[in-house]
């Protein structure tokens, strides 16, 4: 082994197979965009965080509000109507 291969404690394999798991997943990638895909990046609420529960129950209440309800359709409507969904 390289004094290198001390150090870090990767040996020959180790790094074989880090290149055979590179290879596998860009050949899947290749093969997902081949097929019309492109890879994205999303962010959602992290639903481990302290409040989260509250919050998101907090939400809930407020949309479920009968007193937003005409505030809500008018929303809706106007979007299907720039959008001329029917």
């Amino acid at each position: 082994m390289t004094p290198e291969q001390l150090q870090t404690g990767i040996t020959h394999d180790a790094e074989k197979k880090k290149i055979a798991a590179r290879e596998r997943v860009r050949k899947h990638r290749e093969s997902l965009r081949a097929r019309g895909l492109r890879p994205i990046q999303i962010w959602v609420p992290d639903t481990r965080k302290p409040g989260f529960a509250e919050e998101a129950r907090r939400q809930c209440l407020a949309a479920n509000d009968p007193a937003h309800d005409k505030e809500i359709f008018d929303f809706m409507e106007a979007v299907l109507a720039d959008t001329q969904w029917d």
